[in-house]
């Protein structure tokens, strides 16, 4: 099916909604094709659509003066923004920004049509906040696990969830440090301390996992 044809049916929230205000708005959305590496918004911008993520993958990140980075979570089909949705409903700014990972299609909603179906349309807003608690819950298990987790843990988490059949990750030192929410330094020293002990071998932007199990016994502990 073509994304764009009966878009709404991707969200069971949205599916079987009827009412005016949501029938109004789902006719004023368009569906948009954004290519890879395209910033959908950035830090400072006026927020002026609610977006719905059809395919494709979306890194939502912030980025410090000092050039740290984190990635804080991921859109993918069938997902909505909180930072979105967060903006919309207090009309402030952007702090981050939102960077196509892959081609990505998704609806587009128009604000003034987003705020009637948000005040008249109860099934429309029972999924917009539903999944702005749901986005919210994930960015305080990430606020914890960067404020209280150990590195060591946390890196050997990613590695395993990131590596392919062959235990070959493609990713650079500074990827896995935005991920995680620390310097890339922190990352190269763990990386090498880890190769010391046999764990891993290191190549330029791929990481070989030699030891799967001991990378595991070491997450879970």
């Amino acid at each position: 099916m073509n994304p764009g044809t009966d878009w709404w049916t991707r969200f069971p929230g949205l599916a079987p909604l009827t009412d005016a205000a949501w029938l109004a708005l789902r006719q004023a959305a368009r569906v948009v094709s954004v290519p890879a590496g395209v910033a959908v918004f950035r830090a400072g911008d006026v927020c002026e659509n609610y977006m719905l993520v059809l395919e494709g993958s979306v890194r939502v990140q912030k980025l410090a003066e000092n050039g740290r980075e984190i990635t804080l979570y991921r859109l993918e089909g069938g997902d909505s923004c909180v930072l979105t949705t967060s903006c919309l409903l207090a009309r402030e700014r952007y702090p981050a920004e939102g960077v196509t990972e892959t081609e990505v299609t998704a609806a587009v909603l128009p604000v003034a049509g987003f705020f009637k179906a948000l005040d008249q349309s109860p099934g429309f807003r029972q999924f917009v906040f539903t999944a702005y608690g749901q986005r919210l819950s994930d960015l305080i298990l990430l606020v914890e696990e960067v404020a209280f987790g150990r590195i060591d843990q946390r890196l050997c988490a990613r590695l395993l969830e990131l590596a392919n059949a062959e235990g070959l990750v493609e990713a650079t030192h500074q990827e896995l440090a935005a991920e995680l929410g620390t310097a890339r330094e922190v990352i190269s020293r763990q990386l090498k301390d880890f190769e010391r002990q046999g764990l891993l071998q290191l190549s330029r932007g791929r990481i070989h996992i030699l030891v799967p199990h001991a990378l595991q016994q070491r997450f879970a502990h």
